[in-house]
């Protein structure tokens, strides 16, 4: 009798660990604007390296060639970059509360993120408040950090990790 008895007690104190782990572990969820598709590229890499759920933040209109044309300053990605008011409508927003850590991708326009990262960013502000944001992002010839520094000093209630630059 006591043999058994120690033997479940080893059983339950193998088992306990792994079972805490499991509870501990923090779910991800990782979301991105892509205007080209690179930057959604990185995001599926991203997100299936760390057994993430994948949201894309998508504009209500669809940027164009002709928008994304930052030589016209007429362009629509130039007037909202140059105006630090603009919040381009997007689509939908989901439910991340029930995620701890959530990774922010978009390309790098104007040495800071598109003005539709700060749109997802407002429209979820309340629900960001606990989790932990890592920024991560594509750039042909940019660094992130300045980008970091961006969403830091706009959003300085919210828990910024490093970013990365992913190419």
């Amino acid at each position: 009798m006591k043999n058994i008895f120690l033997t479940l007690c080893a059983i339950l104190l193998a088992v306990l660990p792994v079972s805490a782990q499991k509870n501990n572990q923090t779910k991800t969820f990782v979301a991105y604007f892509s205007a080209t598709g690179t930057t959604r590229q990185a995001a599926a890499k991203l997100a299936k390296e760390h057994k993430a759920a994948l949201w894309e933040i998508e504009a209500a209109e669809p940027y164009t060639a002709a928008d994304l044309d930052w030589r016209n300053k007429q362009s629509r990605s130039s007037l909202e970059m140059n105006d630090e008011e603009a919040r381009p409508a997007i689509k939908q927003c989901t439910n991340i509360m029930p995620y701890d850590t959530i990774y922010v991708g978009y390309p790098i326009w104007w040495g800071i993120c598109p003005r539709i990262i700060n749109s997802w960013i407002d429209n979820n502000l309340e629900q960001l408040k606990d989790k932990t944001l890592i920024p991560f992002a594509t750039s042909g010839g940019s660094d992130v950090h300045q980008s970091v520094e961006y969403l830091k000093k706009t959003y300085p209630s919210l828990h910024w990790e490093k970013g990365m630059l992913m190419r």
